[in-house]
């Protein structure tokens, strides 16, 4: 049955300026940071993670929230969200003039105290504080699960932990779960079992994946994915990213990677690959060191050898 059932179209939520940034060993400037959304942008994205209103003392990367949210212009049809811990988080992100944003936590109670200092618990009494007003004040409520395929403290997760809280942030009024490979520990099978298993639950429209590349293996876990019917996959330009709390992490999934393999297979996304590829140049230069991605560094074709 493989490739049978593809799906037409695919939206592509690009997480660089947040995810990809936030491990960043040095800051990067705000002209740079405005300078790979607009890139990303020209490029077709229309779903962009922008920032984190977290804590500067947790995430310096991330200490200019405001100044980008409000410097930024973009085009009817590009929505930006940010990443908001909390109540705190959220009045930011509204003053901003945002229109989405996003909660996060663990389906592993060690990696939710390393990454937010609260138990599973705490975090889903935490949301309750966030996601109603929210969605009363207008604004669109996206929800992270991480560690689903593993954990780098506990080991395996039972995925019936992160169905259970992915329920309750849905009952809350998030429109989506992001269910994230954290450590880059998932294979094609074990993708296939995760998903088949919160498909039972959700419909597909409720569920995006978000594999980091650690291993090697999240472009294959992410068509495993498009195969069962998930359609919203996670990916950071350049391969750009990695996870604080997650000892070994390596970057995301590249964005040039999953559009080049999209496209190969007559999938649309609205994304000019080229430009793509170019806003991967944009990223390369702001953080000052070379990026993983394949596509990123061979090109979107074969170049012929005189």
């Amino acid at each position: 049955m493989f490739l049978d059932a593809l799906p037409a179209d695919v939206s592509v939520y690009e997480v660089s300026p947040r995810d990809g940034l936030q491990n960043e060993s040095a800051p990067v400037s705000l002209e740079g940071k405005r300078e790979l959304v607009g890139a990303l942008v020209t490029a077709g994205l229309r779903r962009i993670e922008l920032t984190s209103f977290v804590s500067p003392r947790w995430v310096p990367q991330l200490a200019d929230a405001e100044a980008l949210a409000t410097s930024l212009s973009v085009p009817e049809g590009v929505t930006l969200s940010a990443l908001c811990p909390n109540a705190k988080g959220f009045e930011r992100a509204r003053a901003a003039g945002l229109k989405e944003i996003a909660v996060f936590l663990s389906a592993s109670e060690t990696h939710n105290q390393k990454n937010t200092n609260k138990s599973i618990a705490q975090s889903l009494e935490t949301f309750a504080e966030v996601v109603p007003p929210a969605l009363a004040s207008g604004m669109r409520v996206r929800a992270y699960v991480s560690t689903v395929w593993g954990c780098p403290y506990e080991g395996d997760v039972d995925p019936k932990a992160a169905i259970d809280i992915s329920r309750q942030l849905i009952e809350l009024g998030c429109y989506q779960i992001s269910l994230g490979d954290t450590i880059g520990v998932g294979t094609p099978l074990k993708t296939r079992d995760i998903v088949r298993s919160f498909l039972s639950e959700f419909p597909a429209d409720k569920l995006a994946l978000h594999f980091h590349d650690t291993r090697g293996t999240a472009l294959a876990n992410a068509l495993v994915g498009l195969e069962l019917g998930v359609r919203d996959i996670d990916a950071s330009v350049g391969g750009l990213g990695g996870c604080p709390y997650a000892p070994g992490a390596a970057g995301n999934l590249a964005t040039e990677d999953l559009v080049y393999m999209l496209h190969g297979m007559g999938i649309r996304t609205g994304i000019d690959l080229d430009k793509l590829i170019e806003a991967g140049r944009v990223a390369e230069r702001v953080v000052g060191r070379k990026l993983p991605g394949k596509v990123h560094q061979a090109g979107p074709r074969v170049r012929r050898v005189a």
